[in-house]
């Protein structure tokens, strides 16, 4: 912990970091035309009606939606300080700080008083557009922007008639200005002073936004509210809570998945001192676990550690990472559904053909912060604490799990230390778990709140994981590098079929998340063949989903076709756009232009690499420079062109480049994959499931494109360009195309 540090003793980085927050200036819009942002749309609730209705509390009030309430939103404390809830999770994305600035620009508050907290399982804080409560997909700004800004206009028009009921004036007269409500004759009044009245108020249906040339937070560079209380230890995350009373449980889970257990001796386990209960508990998947349930952490794992278990494997399949591969393989020469089918006839006389097969392996969520849910349960009521991406339908699962009705669960949303999609699962499998353990102990006589806690050793052989892939292309181009046929086939796990997106994500066989990115934005003539298997490993979408694999396919042999026909990759690409996508011509270009790619000369043993890629509607393209040492690919420099539309908050943008360019390049480093040996996972922790290092980063510049439309996501875009722009450049150094993740040059 580091509640007594003071700045001076904490890395250079971050004292650098603290300073500019304290000093610099915020960076001003740029003064011009935001037609099209003040247009910027209203959404439909509901697209999930039934999923909605199922987490419903209550019905809203007449008029608005529980969505549309500012009293759901902002409470504004006596002394003027603001805390803006938010319905996303915050798992280090900058949500907390985004949407507060969103709703705090309409609010004309003072930012300096503006604080945040997470919101709950509450119907209030469903995604507007979706109608469930969901932090993924890249659409927290992206959906609420429209919603928060209505929020705050509607909080400050209240503000505004309590002021105009007290002095008994015209309302027309007032206006505000940080904070506070200002009024004819030198009145005023903060916003403190007239909360509890304004509160009270009919809350206005219909409000006028701010011309946004008249912007004062969005769009300005701003620090995020988290950012001291993490960067001093400060922030307490869901691992953290204490509830009076708790006790801490660890499961031993089985070796295999779904497997049953035959025996369990818990005799030494019961032995330990502060070992409370030990509980044979159902799991996800229909697997047996079993619980150690303990004053504190040390002791359920020591208990845990003492567990004399045997498990029930031969009913299960047993994976393993080797015969998968040759599975996958066969499965890519036997017809399938498929997503495209351009004519192929033109393959067999293409003057050039390119033949390859790339191959990715499973990956692990790795969190910083492992899996945890703390459960307190009292007659015909729970209460959860997890930092869960989808409160609504953990809760339903509990309710289900528990026997009570979906009004009777509450989720206090926690913050999260990390989890890139692995905080919202279909099956809620470890809030579920948590749930299940807390039954279990309130039945042997435990009537205390239960943490169910996961090691890290536990969430990396746990699941659920990013998909295997496996793709193979044949490809048919001419001299200039126009392509005449790409005959291509992908092999993987669905990871929306059996999940709530299913119905809209599934057709044809074919899970759109799996072929996102594929031929677009380029005008190729493809035949894509899909074929999805189902194993016994659990999957699920990991930061930016299908873009993983398919940026990496279509970026590399993009450049091998520029490189095969002697081309400039920038100029290439740059003409495959033609005029249709301006958005990735922005991109790049600013990319190339901050990077002085083509201007330059490198040093000795370094080559360019540039790759763009639209994920989640916003464009990212990055131009690297790399080497290989020692036989090791290293990345040195990095510069990306970003296109998200409006930034609202372009140091959160800045952020999650760097932070999602950091996971691309943990893809490619020597040992990130998730291998399986007779169905047991065989990485448990970072010391065989390898992430970037300090060590390993490269120099990381970040450029926003500068537009006036409304924002899109930014949460993952930032991740799929980064391993194909590295590829290319080590494979212009070595001749050898990259053709799987991690890279093996060897």
């Amino acid at each position: 912990m580091l509640h007594n540090i003071t700045p001076h003793e904490l890395p250079r980085a971050l004292q650098h970091l603290l300073a500019r927050d304290q000093n610099e200036d915020l960076v001003a819009l740029p003064r011009r035309s935001f037609l099209k942002l003040a247009g910027a749309g209203a959404f439909a609730l509901g697209a999930f009606p039934h999923l909605a209705a199922a987490q419903a509390s209550g019905a809203a009030p007449a008029g608005l939606k529980p969505t549309q309430q500012p009293s759901s939103f902002v409470q504004i404390a006596p002394n003027g300080e603001v805390t803006v809830t938010v319905n996303r999770l915050e798992f280090g994305q900058g949500v907390q700080t985004g949407l507060s600035m969103i709703l705090a620009e309409e609010l004309d508050a003072d930012w300096t008083l503006v604080r945040s907290t997470h919101g709950s399982s509450d119907a209030a804080y469903v995604d507007p557009l979706f109608g469930i409560h969901l932090t993924g997909g890249s659409n927290s700004i992206k959906n609420s922007f429209v919603q928060y800004r209505e929020l705050g206009a509607r909080a400050r028009g209240m503000l505004l008639a309590a002021a105009a009921a007290r002095w008994n004036v015209d309302l027309a007269t007032l206006r505000t200005q940080s904070g506070t409500v200002l009024g004819p004759g030198g009145r005023k009044a903060g916003y403190g002073e007239l909360a509890e009245a304004a509160m009270a108020l009919p809350v206005p249906e219909k409000v006028r936004l701010k011309d946004p040339k008249d912007f004062r937070i969005i769009g300005r560079a701003t620090n995020r509210l988290d950012a001291r209380a993490k960067s001093s230890g400060r922030q307490a995350f869901g691992i953290d809570v204490r509830l009076p009373g708790q006790l801490t449980a660890v499961v031993a889970h089985p070796p295999v998945f779904g497997a049953r257990l035959t025996s369990v001796d818990d005799s030494a386990a019961r032995a330990i001192n502060g070992v409370k209960a030990v509980l044979r508990v159902p799991l996800d998947r229909g697997a047996e676990g079993v619980a150690v349930v303990a004053d504190g952490y040390w002791p359920a794992k020591q208990g845990r550690d003492a567990l004399k278990l045997q498990w029930d494997t031969d009913a299960v399949e047993k994976v393993d990472s080797e015969r998968q591969l040759a599975q996958y393989r066969e499965l890519a020469g036997q017809p399938g559904p498929r997503a495209f089918d351009a004519d192929m006839a033109p393959l067999a006389t293409a003057p050039q053909q390119l033949e390859a097969e790339f191959v990715f392996p499973y990956l692990a969520h790795a969190p910083m912060e492992p899996l945890n849910c703390t459960v307190q349960l009292s007659d015909g009521r729970a209460e959860l604490w997890t930092g869960s991406q989808c409160p609504g339908l953990d809760a339903a699962a509990v309710a289900r799990v528990l026997g009570l009705k979906p009004e009777q669960v509450v989720v206090h949303v926690q913050m999260a230390g990390g989890g890139f999609g692995r905080r919202f699962s279909s099956t809620s499998d470890y809030v579920v778990e948590a749930c299940e353990v807390a039954k279990a102990a309130r039945a042997a006589g435990l009537n205390a709140p239960v943490r169910t806690l996961w090691r890290r050793e536990d969430d990396i052989k746990g699941g659920y994981y990013r998909p295997m892939h496996l793709h193979r292309a044949r490809i048919g181009f001419d001299e200039r590098g126009n392509v005449l046929a790409w005959d291509h086939v992908l092999v993987g796990q669905s990871v929306t079929s059996g999940s709530v997106f299913e119905d809209f994500q599934v057709k044809n066989g074919i899970d759109a998340t799996a072929t996102e990115g594929m031929r677009d934005p380029y005008p190729l003539p493809m035949r894509l063949t899909v074929h999805h298997p189902r194993l016994n490993v659990p999957v699920l979408w990991w930061r930016s989903v299908g873009s993983t694999h398919t940026a990496f396919v279509m970026e590399t042999l993009l450049d091998e076709i520029a490189r095969a026909t002697k081309q400039d990759p920038v100029a290439y690409r740059m003409r495959l756009f033609g005029d249709k996508h301006p958005r990735h011509r922005a991109a790049l270009q600013l990319a190339v232009d901050k990077s002085g790619y083509g201007k330059q000369r490198l040093p000795a043993g370094r080559a360019w690499g540039v790759a763009v890629h639209a994920s989640f509607n916003s464009v990212v393209a990055y131009v690297v420079e790399a080497s290989v040492r020692e036989g090791q690919p290293v990345l040195h420099r990095v510069t990306s062109g970003v296109h998200c539309n409006l930034a609202v908050n372009p140091r959160s943008v800045e952020a999650q480049v760097q932070g999602a360019a950091v996971m691309g390049l943990s893809m490619c480093l020597p040992g990130a994959a998730i291998t399986l040996k007779d169905g047991e996972v065989q990485q448990s922790n970072f010391g065989d499931f390898t992430v970037a290092r300090i060590t390993d980063m490269p120099e990381i510049a970040v450029h926003v494109v500068p537009s006036a439309d409304a924002p899109t996501g930014m949460g993952e875009p930032g991740l799929p360009p980064l391993a194909p722009a590295f590829a290319n450049a080590i494979a212009r150094l070595t001749g050898k195309p990259m053709r799987q993740l991690p890279f093996q040059l060897a």
